[in-house]
């Protein structure tokens, strides 16, 4: 597997632009995207397990019952979220624009929004957009670059990903974008998340490749406690790679499954570098748990708790937090036989042992946390399995942030 650039216009077929119509007029940036596969696609989505759901997330729900989605279009400053009727107006009328400027039937398109929940869609400014947006495919970097600009609302960090694989002698590409910095908490982040591949696939298999992908790595990620309305992870394949299509669980899919795995967490460790005010990506990982359950349920608690984020903001190696944190998850653990250790490029510390103190230097702990990248590793004793988790510390600028988001 090598990492490539082009993003989700890496993979052969696939084209992107992004422009700025107005959605948010205090914006400047690019708020307009499309995505779109000269090929008839297979896809699959996933999407936010909040009750309430914007307008974009029920219609794309919808649109790819049948597996089939060959273009996206997807904004940002304004969410379509909690506007009722108006809403799902708006949100068809962005996929009648899109399939009427493509030439393509209107249920091959998905749509996306992210942004200020509930203010109705300017779907006015769209509909003057268009022309534009479509003119504006590419199939570079430059098209990824602009669909990527589209999408972002806080983030300061661009996440783009490709990779290329070999899957019985054929080039495979795997190409993808997300945008997402805070609201961000599993099950799915506030996050839109676009895949593109022009490896031939079974839509059955895509669809289980992608939910297997996730589990791993966006449904283990946290930034502040909240799930979005709007998350959504959406994959279109379109076969340009000229491989025999992929059926699960055969060798092929492996090697796919493994590339797709890779770029979901990638993205995901950028989505926690990158968490809204956040100074340092901090990785918890438990092991030798009873069941990969049981460690995803613990880790998730620790990277969770707003006490252990804060300690790691003032780089403090305060280890029973830690501990409480696990005590309050759910899942069974023995406290006796559980240590816990700090990690970063400045080394490895352990604090912890037997759910006791274990004598360590402050100076050197402090010195591990004050790096960017921090990993605080928890050791069950019990020889099972082990998951991670991704979150970021927890700052000032998280409430300056939050505090004028609408503005």
């Amino acid at each position: 597997m090598t990492e490539i650039s082009g993003g989700v216009c890496a993979a052969k077929g696939f084209l992107a632009s992004g422009i700025r119509c107005g959605i948010k007029p205090s914006s400047q940036k690019k708020d307009l995207a499309l995505i779109f596969s000269n090929s008839p696609c297979s896809a699959a989505a996933v999407f936010t397990s909040n009750k309430v759901k914007a307008a974009s997330v029920l219609v794309t729900k919808e649109n790819i019952v049948n597996g089939k989605i060959r273009a996206v279009i997807a904004n940002s400053g304004n969410a379509n979220a909690c506007t009722g009727d108006e809403g799902m107006d708006s949100a068809k009328r962005m996929v009648k624009l899109a399939a009427d400027a493509l030439q393509i039937d209107s249920g091959e398109i998905a749509v996306a929004s992210t942004g200020v929940i509930g203010v109705p869609l300017p779907i006015g400014v769209i509909e003057n957009g268009i022309g534009s947006l479509k003119n504006s495919l590419r199939d570079d970097d430059q098209g990824n670059a602009d669909a990527l600009e589209a999408i972002m609302t806080t983030d300061t960090r661009k996440k783009e990903i490709a990779v290329e694989i070999e899957i019985a002698g054929k080039k495979v590409r795997i190409g993808a974008i997300v945008k997402g910095s805070g609201m961000i908490h599993p099950n799915m982040a506030t996050m839109l998340g676009f895949i593109t591949t022009d490896a031939a696939i079974q839509s059955d298999a895509l669809d289980a490749a992608l939910r297997a992908a996730v589990k791993k790595s966006f449904n283990r990620l946290t930034v502040d406690g909240d799930m979005s309305t709007n998350d959504m992870v959406l994959i279109m394949a379109n076969g340009e790679a000229g491989n025999a299509p992929l059926v699960n669980n055969e060798n092929g899919f492996k090697v796919f499954y493994e590339a797709l795995e890779y770029i979901c967490v990638a993205l995901t460790r950028t989505m926690a570098r990158d968490g809204e005010g956040a100074g340092k990506l901090v990785t918890v990982t438990v092991s030798g748990a009873e069941s990969e359950e049981n460690a995803e349920i613990l880790a998730k608690s620790v990277a969770s708790s707003s006490l252990v984020k804060t300690a790691c903001f003032g780089a403090d190696a305060n280890w029973g937090r830690v501990l409480c944190a696990m005590g309050y998850s759910g899942a069974d653990f023995k406290l006796e036989k559980t240590s816990v250790s700090f990690k970063s490029s400045a080394g490895i510390i352990q604090v912890c042992k037997d759910g006791m103190t274990f004598p360590f230097s402050e100076d050197l702990a402090k010195k591990i946390l004050s790096e960017e990248e921090i990993e605080i590793i928890i050791t069950l004793g019990e020889g099972g399995p082990k998951a991670s988790v991704w979150g970021c510390d927890l700052t000032y600028d998280y409430v300056k942030i939050n505090g004028d988001y609408r503005s």
